[in-house]
């Protein structure tokens, strides 16, 4: 059953890269009494993960922050080493926005927004997706109908929702 406004986010180690490598982020604690927003998306260096979502959010984060949001967090399925470097290459990182790994699907899963796709190589992928979270709390929530649109899930529309 897919996460729906009102839920709590289950726990969840994600990983993200440190200084010394692959480092878990529990998720729980890093977002206890903040307001962030998170999304998610079916895998780095893709398509419109990469040309339109990302993006999107890299020009609302100041628009985000003026609404009290503390943090932008971008989850995909894929390895820590693989989402810095994806960070890198967009500009996110340098834009401030966090990105985590989650590398084995497992809070994808957990919040029922997982979907295979063998053709185009996509196994337990993560659709795609925004929301608000207030203390572990979901309060605005954006699910794409499809993974290849980025039209409901993006930053302009998560900037007019809150």
């Amino acid at each position: 059953m897919a996460i729906t406004v009102g839920d709590h986010l289950p726990t969840a180690t994600l990983l993200k890269m440190g200084e010394n490598g692959p480092e878990g982020v529990d998720l729980g604690a890093h977002i206890k009494d903040r307001k962030v927003v998170i999304f998610g998306l079916p895998g780095a260096y893709t398509g419109v993960c990469t040309t339109a979502h990302v993006p999107s959010f890299i020009s609302a984060k100041d628009a985000l922050a003026a609404k009290g949001v503390d943090e932008v967090i971008c989850i995909s399925v894929n390895d820590p080493f693989v989402m810095k470097a994806w960070g890198e290459s967009t500009g996110a990182t340098a834009a401030g926005i966090t990105m985590l790994g989650d590398a084995e699907s497992t809070f994808t899963k957990a919040i029922g927004l997982d979907f295979t796709a063998p053709p185009a190589g996509f196994i337990a992928r993560s659709k795609r997706y925004a929301m608000l979270v207030e203390d572990g709390v979901v309060k605005v929530l954006h699910l794409e109908e499809s993974p290849g649109t980025c039209e409901i899930s993006g930053g302009e529309a998560m900037v007019a929702a809150i």
